[in-house]
């Protein structure tokens, strides 16, 4: 990853540098030209969906896995919280209803659409899956470790919100190696 310039923001950004990357940050309609140009060299961004429609096949002959950094996407909503308490009841069990349905419905969407598309990046595009050595995923989460370590030992909020993703985490892995992930390598033939 030394001196590897990639459009990779946020915490994310801090791990690739700790790794002597060089973290770029750039809105998502200047992917393809910084890519074309060299201004960088790889980009991390949502997936094979959106990797697709943006072209990036064109500019990058290579995808690299597991993303390390983030499981998936998902969507937020902000809301300035006077005006979420100066909702009634109603309209705020509206919104919260609405918010959690189109999250549902975009994750659907995409677990459908990146199938598709990365079978069409590799097989018209010629786009050559790569999964990241071992040394390196290793490395990625011992710095990854690192930069939340720092980071929730200077945010109490986030520490809060790690603390709650970690304690589900820890909880239901058990259950997931006995279920999803048993169903697909069985499916698999594993």
């Amino acid at each position: 990853l030394k001196g590897l310039k990639m459009r990779i923001p946020g915490l994310a950004g801090e791990v690739f540098q700790r790794l002597g990357g060089v973290p770029v940050t750039l809105p998502g309609g200047e992917l393809f030209t910084a890519l074309q140009t060299g201004s960088i060299d790889a980009t991390e961004w949502v997936g094979p969906y959106n990797d697709l429609t943006f072209g990036l096949y064109k500019a990058a002959d290579y995808y690299y896995y597991p993303g390390w950094h983030e499981p998936g996407a998902m969507l937020e909503f902000i809301i300035n919280k006077e005006a979420w308490e100066s909702l009634p009841p109603d309209l705020q069990a509206i919104v919260t209803y609405a918010t959690r349905a189109i999250n549902q419905d975009m994750l659907d969407e995409y677990t459908a659409r990146n199938n598709t598309a990365l079978k069409e990046l590799v097989e018209k595009h010629g786009v050559q899956l790569r999964k990241l050595p071992d040394d390196v995923v290793d490395a990625l989460r011992v710095a990854s470790e690192q930069v939340i370590q720092e980071t929730i030992a200077e945010d109490e909020m986030a520490k809060k919100v790690y603390d709650s993703f970690k304690t589900f985490r820890d909880n239901v892995m058990p259950y997931t190696a006995i279920s999803e992930e048993a169903f697909l390598k069985i499916r698999e033939g594993k």
